[in-house]
């Protein structure tokens, strides 16, 4: 029984982990209130996330402010671009979805829908981990993150299993779990990327336009 109470335990460590996670999901959503903030609170989620990940959290408050305040410019620029992007993609489905049919040009159509929106959702779970962690342009960042997560494909299945879970559970099961929401998602998601992560920056390589990539 002391074990099990011993702050230092695993099963405590555990514990202090999810209550991490739940007060990072509400400071998520309050930096996330205004829309246009989301990708740099995502950012600062992940970089806290990630250094949880590696026990090497610190003060938690104030490395989210800072890491939000550090990627605002580009965070938010590529928050606007997938957003843009996801309201194509989200039109282009109702289209596609209210124009069945099954001719050969509606069947490739589709397939092509399918395709761009897998890609668009490997980004989306790679980019603000990227961004928390690396330093790089806009284009350099869209372009690793589809490419890490086709070359460590095993990781974004998992990660995708992880934020369709959730969104089951608060869905269909248990609403009160939002309280950890996007926070634990973000924190599962971390333990799976660090290694990853770690390796990208033990290879990391000039890119295409020059410029090196960057550490945090």
């Amino acid at each position: 029984m002391n074990n099990l109470l011993n702050p230092e335990g695993k099963l405590m460590l555990l514990f202090t982990k999810i209550a991490y996670s739940a007060y990072l999901n509400v400071l998520w959503l309050i930096f996330c209130l205004p829309i246009v903030t989301a990708g740099a609170s995502t950012t600062a989620l992940f970089y806290v996330t990630l250094k949880i990940a590696k026990d090497e959290e610190g003060n938690i408050t104030k490395s989210f402010f800072r890491a939000f305040c550090q990627n605002f410019k580009k965070a938010t620029i590529i928050w606007l671009i997938l957003l843009t992007l996801g309201i194509i993609l989200a039109l282009d489905g109702y289209i596609f979805y209210h124009m069945h049919s099954e001719n050969a040009l509606w069947t490739l159509g589709t397939a092509i829908f399918f395709v761009a929106l897998a890609a668009y959702a490997i980004i989306l779970m790679y980019i603000f981990p990227l961004l928390a962690r690396f330093e790089n342009t806009v284009k350099a960042m869209f372009l690793n993150s589809i490419m890490l997560g086709m070359r460590f494909l095993l990781c974004t299945v998992l990660m995708a299993v992880i934020y369709f879970a959730m969104g089951f559970i608060i869905i269909n099961l248990f609403t009160p779990a939002v309280i950890f929401g996007e926070g634990l998602c973000a924190l599962l998601c971390s333990h799976l990327l660090a290694n990853i992560l770690q390796l990208c920056a033990e290879k990391a390589e000039l890119s295409e336009n020059g410029q090196s990539i960057i550490n945090k």
